[in-house]
């Protein structure tokens, strides 16, 4: 049984499993859609999978442009998708 921490995403706390994928993580909380694409503001989800797309990037810890896809969560970790 792995441990569970809590991430805020979009200043919401959530408890995921230690370790899981960002991308995986979001996809469980029901938040498929990760993003708006710039150009035509269309939801945007997980595609590779692999961080070698664009399709998963969300803030995290104010960094931006992060791969959701290959970023495993951690406790405290805040989160932005610009939903």
């Amino acid at each position: 049984m792995s441990a569970h921490v809590t991430i805020f995403v979009d200043g919401e706390a959530h408890e995921v499993p230690e370790g899981l994928l960002l991308g995986h993580a979001l996809h469980a909380l029901g938040n498929a859609r990760l993003r708006r694409t710039p150009r035509s503001g269309a939801p945007r989800g997980l595609f590779c999978g692999m961080g070698v797309c664009f399709d998963c990037l969300v803030e995290i810890d104010g960094r931006a442009a992060a791969r959701a896809c290959v970023e495993p969560v951690r406790a405290g970790m805040r989160v932005r998708t610009g939903r």
